[in-house]
């Protein structure tokens, strides 16, 4: 799988995105869960809708996938995305994120098919932050008290297609939540845990099919 890691919204590497667009199917799945802190409403959709022109402009076909429509019906989730190769996971709430994709089982499907060189996933602020191993610090940016889907339990393992915490909006100081990394990489720092920091507009790319080929062979 490729990693489209951005720190705010498409960023400065666009011209990947692009290249897969030529060499893959168009559609790509866009999944706003992180928003569910905030009531569905026209403000809420027209903001989903942004993201998606943006995502339009490149060449993608994108369209809208809910992940609560799959809760603990994780065998229809596979059904409906079995096609699909390519995921664009919006910012918000990485906790509420997190709780979606174990609800929906959509981090075990990430998992299965990390190995694949043939999937895209991309995302920005909280959708790279989950899929860490560990979200320890991250929680220093957002609020562990949102519960929209009234799970009561916080989720502290990310999804772990990476075994560091990707660190957005640092150093951004047009971003609001921007002076709160600050207080994340010192948490990171101090409990010796890796990561990452990305300013807005800064990209991390990665193909996991060739970290695994890489792991393979080092077994042998």
């Amino acid at each position: 799988m490729k990693l489209y890691l951005s720190s705010y919204r498409i960023g400065n590497s666009k011209e990947e995105l692009i290249k897969w667009v030529n060499e893959h199917n168009k559609d790509i799945l866009v999944i706003a869960n992180a928003l569910d802190v905030y009531p569905d409403g026209e403000r809420k959709t027209n903001g989903i809708l942004e993201k998606c022109q943006e995502l339009e402009n490149l060449g993608f076909h994108p369209i809208h996938f809910d992940l609560r429509k799959y809760f603990n019906h994780p065998e229809l989730l596979r059904k409906e995305i079995k096609d699909f190769r390519a995921f664009y996971v919006l910012g918000g709430n990485v906790f509420v994120l997190r709780q979606a994709m174990k609800l929906s089982g959509f981090d075990d499907y990430l998992l299965e098919i990390s190995n694949n060189p043939d999937y895209l996933y991309s995302g920005f602020s909280a959708g790279i932050c989950v899929l860490a191993t560990n979200l320890q610090g991250i929680h220093l940016a957002d609020d562990l008290q949102q519960d929209p889907y009234h799970y009561s339990e916080i989720i502290w393992n990310g999804v772990g297609l990476i075994d560091y915490m990707p660190v957005p909006h640092f150093e951004s100081p047009d971003h609001p939540e921007s002076h709160l990394m600050y207080e994340v990489v010192s948490y990171l720092q101090h409990h010796h845990l890796k990561y990452k920091t990305l300013k807005d507009g800064d990209v991390i790319l990665e193909d996991l099919s060739i970290s695994h080929d890489n792991l393979n062979s080092k077994a042998r």
